[in-house]
């Protein structure tokens, strides 16, 4: 059953409404569990006012409903104005709840927000039996700060999914850029072994050349020494001839 220490806000004793035997409790049809208002001609004008206000907490805060041991109950928001004494109460209760489901003081914290949900509602019930129209206009108030809440939640779980999308495209774009950085460097090792292989055959093909010159130059300067010698026999034997002939 649900115990009302479970909460911050103040309900009537539980009542059984009606016993099923046999019959699921979920789909057993509760009798009198909603309450009716009455024009003002049938009863009296605090048994309507009572009446109105137990409409207006009903539609504020619904009654709840459970099942056990095959019977149905339902329990409804107290009327019972709040004294000084039960705003101190509930202060102290708000405050052991906090401690007891360790609540953090700063931040974001769902028990935080749930447990001072329940005390707005509590203050809002208490407001609306001295006064139904404050209680009204606060239960505005409640649901608009609702929906401004829902609001930035979507529009955090908007941005964190963005983020999470922006992160794993980064992650995504540096795996790739490493590919590439990788067959980057593959290329440059291909390349600079390719350098290698042609400098060694540079310097070979130079080395070759310059000792193809070499031979060349010495090969050039024993036939220009063999001709210099034939050019001075030819010399010498013309002069013999012009000298014979005189």
């Amino acid at each position: 059953m649900i115990e009302a220490s479970e909460t911050l806000i103040r309900f009537n004793n539980p009542h059984l409404i009606t016993t099923h035997t046999g019959t699921s409790p979920s789909k057993a049809h509760i009798k009198g569990s909603s309450t009716k208002c009455v024009p003002t001609g049938a009863k009296g004008l605090d048994e309507v006012n009572k009446q109105s206000i137990e409409c207006i907490l009903n539609a504020i805060l619904p009654p709840r409903e459970w099942a056990e041991d095959g019977n149905m109950w339902i329990q409804h928001i107290s009327t019972v104005p709040a004294t000084r004494t039960d705003v101190i109460n509930l202060q102290d209760h708000l405050d052991r709840k906090l401690q007891q489901r360790q609540a953090r003081e700063t931040g974001m914290c769902p028990v935080r927000r749930e447990l001072y949900a329940q005390c707005l509602d509590e203050l809002i019930r208490q407001i609306t039996i001295n006064c139904p129209e404050r209680g009204l206009l606060l239960l505005r108030v409640r649901n608009e700060l609702l929906m401004t809440l829902a609001t930035y939640e979507t529009l955090y779980e908007s941005s964190v999914a963005f983020g999470l999308r922006k992160a794993l495209q980064g992650d995504l774009e540096k795996i790739y850029l490493r590919k590439n950085i990788d067959t980057l460097n593959q290329e440059k090792s291909n390349l600079q072994n390719e350098l290698g292989e042609l400098k060694a055959k540079y310097e070979a093909a130079e080395k070759r050349s310059a000792e193809r010159k070499e031979l060349d130059d010495q090969r050039h300067s024993e036939e220009a020494h063999v001709f210099k010698k034939i050019n001075q026999q030819l010399k010498l034997q013309l002069e013999g001839v012009i000298s014979f002939r005189r």
